[in-house]
């Protein structure tokens, strides 16, 4: 074989052709219509000289996709993965190869976007509002939120709400039961210190000693003990406070539901229903409340509603409450969720029903009792009499127990002294317990697995009280009691798949959301069970194949942004926000600036981004835009003057959410640094910076990383997401810690934002393995063919729409914003219109009316080829046209392809077809929608009487036979 052979076969395997969409004919198409020499002599023209970056980025060469697989799996051979029984709120579970393959495994789920645009979402919609029926039965209270981020957050979003609702107004004092999981504790301690609230962590019988506006309690607790807690409630709503209940959602199939006690708020993990650990996620968290709550309840709800024909449909609910809108006045500050898993654990309840959950839970308490049974038998008693599946045994040879246990194989908890826990699961076998005999007991304990199990028959052993054994039903409707063979079940799946538009169908064009390749090679790590099924609190050294994939990882990152360190933790970008700026407050703190307090926003910026400065206590001011969308330099210099006592930071985007390179990106950090700020930049539109400028050097001190934009992790359908956060040396001591996992001695005792401590690490071997296939040049051409085509997009779209931005030189960054106002005006079609037509098109609509209202901010990706980009510019400029019939009243206001759209197979084959238009000009308006054509299921959507008319659980048998 030649040399020049065998460099063809290595470039048949080089990874960064496969990402990057344009081959070297296609760009030069682009460019000669762009009207550029060259794609790097488009980037001059672009990025400012002062910001650019005069060398490539100081990380590995790309790897090929088999080469990088390999690495990384020897990598991973280095975690050691024990029987794990540490609980505290992460289980073994069983993932039904049916649902690991067909919704994990399969990019028609995983690539899928947030449900704004519902009408092409109604397969996802409908699987998170199963989410929602199921997590309302399990705990027996109204309203139930479609995911949250992990328990520890849910747990502080309910002390926010129980603030938010409490009549007890004079109180600013928070109960924690000190037998709560430590994790959780430890995110609300640090969220109840950036709130300004007092918490107080006791033991729930003395709950009734102290005023408060709200009550945390476990159920069953850390320890695995199940106690009745009507009381303890009754008690605090004596005071008028609402109290939350942190539950274990398999126990909640035997156990009676919080809400039958009493409780205000239920959350907990859904991780046991399916959902490996991951090494602490991601999870889907359940939040369920009181009806009357509603307007405070955090995260997203789905609700039913009805389109066009009166046919019900669903969509996210009440949205005016979400951040994007009500920035510093938002509930929250969330924006990812965790719909992905939300739906595994769905899927889940589904495919095993109310008898098969029964069944496992069942089969879990049982493993238990035989433990219990046997231990006591000789001479080693459990604390609690009570329990689901967690034992906890004070033992005075502690550390000769878990050197057995490690020598077996085994963890245990062992974070409390004279203490080890023991949390059976899923998983667990009758030859997991003769183990944990002998690792207990010793070899010489004579016990039988079998003969424990009889005996427990013989006696009607119960370890559940006769108060709290579950009597209510759940899970009664029909989807929950329809699909339980395989067959059943994958068709299930797919009739869902099928209703919802993801990348592996076409184009999702979406401005700042950056829906990139999700490459099959990324993805392969994830399922294996070196990453899948590792404990967060097993021990380190346990964990050196995560530790080596994380720091790598982090240290191409911390090149890669400018900065000096950086932190895992936070689970989304929202959290990494959060993080960012706790570090700026902390920071400030120690120098004796406590009362630095502004943070300055311009007015251009994401909605997360004021909701994270209230949640830390900042007060906002909105700095101005001037007629360019720049920040206006001179009301940033007033303001940073004015305040500058009291200044905090300023939180930007760069490159600009108005889709430029701002020309005085530099002067800005300048010009808060010498007012005494520090400069947050919201790492949203980090694709058009990576390789080319970074934020640390501009000058930033704190970004946080979209993992699930920049750095390929997949939308999930709304979550997961991954927010890391990097920052300069001075803000490193200030990065969050975690209670029960010491990974770096420099933070310890900072608090945690996040219930795990490295957040959902299950998915970060997705942008280690981005990173290594791409490399130090792939990462930067990635980088500059965002760029490019989205110029290339917005030179063609320029020819029928006005651009609302453009840099200095006309040209635009990574995305740029198409303004329909001035069409609007003439003729009568809004920007919603153009989005719901684009489904006639077999296109996901580009981000709506953020952030300029009345506009459309799209961008295109460097993964989409030149064909996919012509396709959505033919698109474009066929609505365009249609727009015209209508200005020149061919077609009318009321009566027209755009105000009809989407059009469904229920509008083509009414035999009272009455409109100006044909069916082809409807559903074919050009060939390439006809060759690849998607068929909304629904017609357009009435927002308004889905939220008149909240119903936010599965509908009726009737209608669901329908």
């Amino acid at each position: 074989m030649t040399t020049q052979t065998l460099k063809d076969l290595e470039q048949t395997q080089d990874f960064i052709r496969r990402h990057i969409g344009p081959d070297e004919a296609q760009t030069q198409a682009m460019l000669n219509e762009i009207g550029a020499e060259s794609v790097d002599a488009l980037i001059d023209e672009i990025v400012p000289s002062n910001i650019r970056l005069a060398d490539l980025p100081a990380i590995e060469e790309s790897k090929t996709e088999v080469k990088a697989l390999a690495d990384l799996k020897a990598v991973a051979s280095q975690n050691v993965v024990n029987d794990t029984y540490i609980g505290l709120g992460y289980y073994g579970t069983h993932t039904p190869n049916v649902i690991l393959r067909n919704v994990l495994e399969n990019p028609g789920w995983y690539t899928a976007y947030t449900p704004y645009q519902p009408e092409i979402a109604q397969g996802r919609l409908e699987s998170l509002l199963n989410y929602q029926q199921m997590c309302l039965d399990l705990t027996g209270l109204d309203l139930a939120s479609a995911s949250l981020l992990d328990e520890g957050t849910a747990a502080a979003e309910a002390m926010a709400l129980a603030k938010r609702v409490s009549k007890n107004k004079k109180s600013n004092l928070f109960f924690v039961a000190d037998n709560v999981f430590p994790q959780t504790i430890d995110v609300v301690k640090q969220r109840a210190e950036m709130f300004g609230f007092d918490v107080i962590v006791a033991a729930q019988e003395t709950i009734e000693e102290h005023d408060v506006f709200g009550a945390l309690l476990q159920y069953p607790s850390a320890s695995g003990e199940i106690t009745d807690i009507t009381a303890q409630i009754e008690a605090v709503h004596a005071k008028k406070g609402i109290v939350a209940v942190a539950a274990d959602i398999m126990s909640l199939v035997l156990l009676k539901a919080p809400g039958e006690l009493g409780a205000d708020v239920v959350i907990g993990s859904s991780q046991r229903f399916g959902v490996p650990m991951g090494y602490g996620g991601p999870h889907a968290a359940f939040f369920t409340t009181s009806d009357k709550y509603k307007r405070s309840m955090p995260g997203r709800i789905i609700g039913v509603s009805k389109d066009t024909r009166g046919n019900n449909a669903l969509r996210m609910a009440m949205q005016t409450r979400e951040q994007h809108i009500r920035r510093e006045k938002a509930n929250s500050n969330i924006c990812t969720a965790q719909v992905l898993l939300a739906n595994m654990a769905a899927f889940y309840a589904v495919y095993h029903g109310p008898q098969g959950l029964k069944t496992i839970a069942n089969r879990i308490h049982r493993m238990a009792d035989i433990l219990c049974l046997g231990t006591a038998t000789k001479g080693v008693q459990a604390d609690h009499a009570n329990y689901f599946d967690t034992l906890t045994f004070t033992v005075d040879n502690k550390d000769e127990i878990v050197a057995r246990s490690i020598d077996a194989g085994v963890n245990f908890r062992t974070d409390v002294n004279g203490k080890i826990g023991v949390s059976v699961d899923e998983t667990t076998t009758r030859e997991d317990i003769a183990t944990l005999f002998d690792v207990i007991l010793g070899e010489d304990h004579g016990l039988d697995v079998a003969d424990l199990d009889a005996k427990i028959v013989d006696c009607g052993h119960s370890s559940i009280p006769a108060e709290l054994v579950r009597e209510s039903e759940f899970l009664t409707h029909p989807v929950f009691n329809s699909y339980h063979s395989e067959t059943e079940m994958l068709r299930y799946i797919k009739k869902l798949e099928n209703k919802d538009l993801a990348l592996n169908h076409s184009m999702i064009s979406l401005g700042s959301c950056t829906m990139k390749l999700n490459a099959t090679a990324q993805m392969i790590p994830v399922s294996w069970p070196e990453f899948a099924n590792m404990h967060p609190f097993a021990p380190l050294d346990q964990a050196q194949g995560y530790t080596q994939m994380i720091n790598e990882l982090g240290d191409w990152l911390v090149e890669l942004t400018g900065y000096d360190n950086i932190s895992m933790q936070p689970n989304s970008g929202a959290q990494g926000e959060y993080a960012g700026l706790i570090a700026i407050h902390k920071y400030h703190e120690s120098r004796g600036d406590a009362h630095r307090n502004i943070c300055l926003i311009p007015s251009s910026a994401h909605g997360t981004n004021p909701a994270s400065a209230q949640m830390v206590g900042m007060k906002v001011v909105v700095v101005d835009c001037d007629k360019n969308g720049n920040v206006d330099m001179a009301d940033l210099k007033a303001k940073a003057e004015e305040m500058s006592e009291n200044l905090s930071c300023i939180m930007i985007t760069y490159p600009s959410t108005h889709g430029v390179y701002e020309e005085t990106i530099k002067d800005i950090c300048d010009i808060i640094h010498a007012n005494g700020g520090q400069v947050y930049l919201d790492g949203a539109n980090m694709n058009a910076q990576v390789g080319i400028t970074s934020p640390g050097f501009i000058g930033a001190d704190v970004s946080h990383l979209n993992l699930h934009k920049t750095f390929a992790i997949p939308h999930g359908g709304g979550g997961p997401g991954m927010g890391p956060i990097g920052v300069k040396s001075h803000l490193a001591p200030f990065l969050p810690s975690h209670a029960l996992v010491d990974f770096d001695e420099s933070i310890t005792g900072n608090g945690a934002v996040s219930a795990a401590p490295f957040g959902s690490a299950g998915i970060l071997c997705i942008s280690y393995m981005y990173c290594a296939m791409l490399g130090k040049q792939g990462v930067t051409d990635s980088t500059k063919y965002a760029i490019t085509n989205a110029n290339y997009l917005a030179k063609k779209l320029s020819e029928h729409f006005p651009i609302l931005y453009t840099g200095a030189n006309g040209r635009v960054a990574h995305e740029c914003i198409v303004d329909m106002r001035p069409l609007k005006e003439v003729s009568g079609i809004t920007e919603m219109d153009v989005a719901k037509r684009l489904m006639d098109y077999g296109f996901h609509a580009p981000t709506m009316s953020f952030p300029v209202a009345g506009t459309l901010m799209i961008e295109p990706t460097e993964s989409e080829g030149k064909a996919e980009l012509d396709r959505f510019i033919e698109a474009m400029t066929c609505i365009r046209d249609e727009i015209r019939k209508v200005e020149q009243g061919e077609w009318t206001v009321e009566n027209n392809p755009l105000h009809n759209a989407p059009h469904t197979l229920a509008d083509i084959t009414d035999a009272s077809w009455d409109r100006g238009y044909t069916v082809a000009e409807a559903v074919f308006p050009v060939p390439a929608a006809a060759a690849n054509k998607f068929w909304p299921t629904v017609n357009r959507i009435d927002d308004v009487y889905g939220d008149r008319n909240l119903v936010c659980t599965c509908p009726s048998t009737d209608t669901y036979r329908d």
